[in-house]
C-alpha cells in the first residue's frame, strides 16, 4: 500500500512542480550537432566529442545541459569534463585512427570494428571482475551478481544496467556499449536469493549498476520485496547505487512514480532493513540546484542512510577546496561521506588518473578543513584485485621515505587494516606500478596468485 504521507506529498508537488519544462530524454551520440549548435561548441570540437564517443559511451539530459553546466566555463566546467567527451580521453594514434576512418567516409561497420579493438585494450572489466568476482553457486556462473568480499554480494538487475547521464571516467563504461559478454547483467531474483540462502555470512546486498533508479518503480519493487523473504534474515543492508540525484533528481520530487518510489523504500525500512542510498557526488556544483536538495531531504525522510562516494580526478575535482565544500555541504544536507577513490584503471583513465602520492595530499589537505562529522570519509582508496587499498600517506622509516598502505576490504578477510609499505614513487597511479619497501613481495602476493589459479580450474 502507498503511504499517505508520500501521496500527500506527491499532489503538493504536482501542483507546484519543480522545473516544469523538463522532461527526461535521453541525449546520446546523435544530438551532439544539436546540442553543438544550442551550445556554442565549434565544428573541431563537436568532430572530436563525435569520435570519442565512438569508444567511450555518451549520454547525458536536460537537466545536465540545462541546469548543471555553466556554459560560459566550457571546456573548463568541471560537469562539463564530467559528462562530454573530450579528445585527450583516448590515446593519440586510437583517435587519428577513428577519426581518418570518418573522414575517409568509412562504412558504420568498419567504424564499430575499429572502435571495439580500441575498447578491447581499455581493460574494459579491470581488478579481474569476470574472473574472480562471479561466483559459481549449484554448477554453474551467475553473471548477473559478484561476490568479492564476504559480506556483501553485488547484483546488477537488467533493467538497471544504463544511466541517466554517463560519466566520462565510469570504470563500468563496458556495461553501456551493447557488447554482450562484456555486461554484467541478472534478471532472475529466486537465483540471487537462493545464492544469498546458502551464504549466510553475506549480510549486505549492493544493488548496482549502471543505475538500478532508472528502473521503473514496480521492477525495484520486485527485487527490493524478495530481499524481505523467510530465509534471508541475515541480509541486515541492502545498499543502492546511484548518481540519480545528481543527474536526475526529479526521480524523487516530480517523476510519475517519484512517490510510490519513496513509499517503497519507507515500507522497506519500516519491516526493519537499513536502506542505504549510496550517492555519487563529484562535485559541490552537483548539489546546489533546490530540486537535488529537495530529492535529499525526500530521501532522508524514508528512512533511508544517504552516503557519498567519488574518486578523485583531474580536470574536475583535483583541489583539496573542492572536496572541503563537498564533504561540508553533504554533512549539512545528512549525506554521510564515505569514501573518495582513485580513478581506477580503466576506460579514460589516462585522462584523469592522479599520482598516488597527489591524491594523498589532496585528501590530507581537505580533511584538515572540515570537522568531524565530515571525518566518516575514508581515502584516496584504489578497488584493486586484492582489495580496497588505502593510502595513508608518505612515512620516513629507517631514513627510508616510504607509502603508507593498508587494506580496507580484502579477498582475504585477514588482510583487512593490515599495514604495509611500498617505496616511495611520486608517478605511480595504481598499485600494480608500487614495490614493496622491505621485502620482495606484498605480503598477501602469494595467497592471492593461490586464489588466481584456483579460480581458473
Amino acid at each position: 500500500m502507498k503511504s499517505n504521507a508520500y501521496l500527500l506529498r506527491a499532489n503538493l508537488a504536482s501542483q507546484k512542480p519543480y522545473h516544469p519544462a523538463l522532461h527526461f530524454s535521453a541525449q546520446t551520440p546523435r544530438d551532439l550537432p544539436q546540442l553543438a549548435q544550442r551550445f556554442g561548441i565549434d565544428e573541431q570540437t563537436l568532430h572530436e566529442m563525435q569520435v570519442v564517443s565512438t569508444v567511450l559511451p555518451f549520454r547525458t539530459n536536460p537537466y545536465v545541459t540545462e541546469e548543471l553546466i555553466d556554459w560560459s566555463r566550457v571546456p573548463d566546467d568541471p560537469i562539463f569534463q564530467l559528462v562530454f567527451p573530450q579528445r585527450d580521453m583516448l590515446e593519440p594514434d586510437d583517435f587519428d585512427r577513428i577519426a581518418r576512418l570518418y573522414d575517409q567516409g568509412a562504412e558504420p561497420s568498419q567504424i564499430r570494428l575499429a572502435a571495439l579493438e580500441i575498447q578491447k585494450r581499455l581493460n574494459p572489466h579491470p581488478s579481474q571482475q569476470q574472473e574472480l568476482n562471479v561466483p559459481l553457486h549449484r554448477g554453474r556462473r551467475l553473471h548477473g551478481l559478484q561476490h568479492k568480499y564476504r559480506e556483501t554480494v553485488l547484483f546488477f538487475p537488467a533493467e538497471g544496467q544504463t544511466c541517466h547521464a554517463y560519466c566520462s571516467f565510469c570504470f563500468r563504461w563496458a556495461q553501456f556499449i551493447g557488447v554482450k559478454e562484456l555486461r554484467f547483467a541478472g534478471r532472475d531474483i529466486e537465483e540471487l536469493c537462493e545464492y544469498l540462502r546458502d551464504h549466510t555470512e553475506v549480510t549486505n546486498v549492493l544493488i548496482t549498476g549502471g543505475d538500478p533508479l532508472i528502473m521503473k518503480t514496480r521492477h525495484l519493487a520486485a527485487y527490493l520485496e524478495a530481499l524481505l523473504q523467510p530465509g534471508l534474515e541475515h541480509i541486515h543492508t541492502v545498499r543502492i547505487g546511484t548518481k540519480a540525484l545528481s543527474y536526475w533528481p526529479q526521480r524523487f520530487v516530480s517523476d510519475p512514480d517519484a512517490a510510490e518510489l519513496l513509499a517503497l523504500f519507507e515500507r522497506f525500512v519500516a519491516r526493519g532493513k537499513q536502506l542505504a542510498i549510496m550517492t555519487h557526488y563529484n562535485h559541490w556544483r552537483e548539489l546546489e540546484t533546490p530540486i537535488s536538495r529537495e530529492a535529499v531531504r525526500k530521501l532522508r525522510e524514508t528512512g533511508a542512510i544517504l552516503r557519498s562516494q567519488s574518486p578523485v580526478l583531474r580536470h574536475i575535482n583535483d583541489d583539496a577546496n573542492i572536496w572541503a565544500r563537498l564533504w561540508r555541504t553533504q554533512a549539512g544536507l545528512g549525506i554521510v561521506p564515505y569514501y573518495m577513490f582513485v580513478e581506477r584503471d580503466t576506460g579514460a583513465r589516462r585522462y584523469f588518473e592522479l599520482p598516488l602520492v597527489r591524491a594523498a595530499e589532496i585528501f590530507r589537505g581537505a580533511i584538515q578543513q572540515v570537522s568531524g562529522v565530515a571525518r566518516t570519509v575514508r581515502g584516496p582508496v584504489m578497488s584493486t584485485t586484492p582489495g580496497k587499498v588505502e593510502i595513508d600517506g608518505v612515512a620516513r622509516i629507517e631514513g627510508k621515505e616510504v607509502m603508507v598502505l593498508r587494506f580496507l576490504q580484502g579477498r582475504d578477510p585477514d588482510w583487512v587494516h593490515r599495514p604495509f609499505f611500498a617505496e616511495y614513487d611520486p608517478a605511480a597511479t595504481w598499485l600494480d606500478q608500487l614495490r614493496p619497501a622491505f621485502s620482495d613481495n606484498f605480503f598477501y602476493e602469494i595467497d592471492l596468485k593461490a586464489m588466481v589459479k584456483m579460480s581458473a580450474k
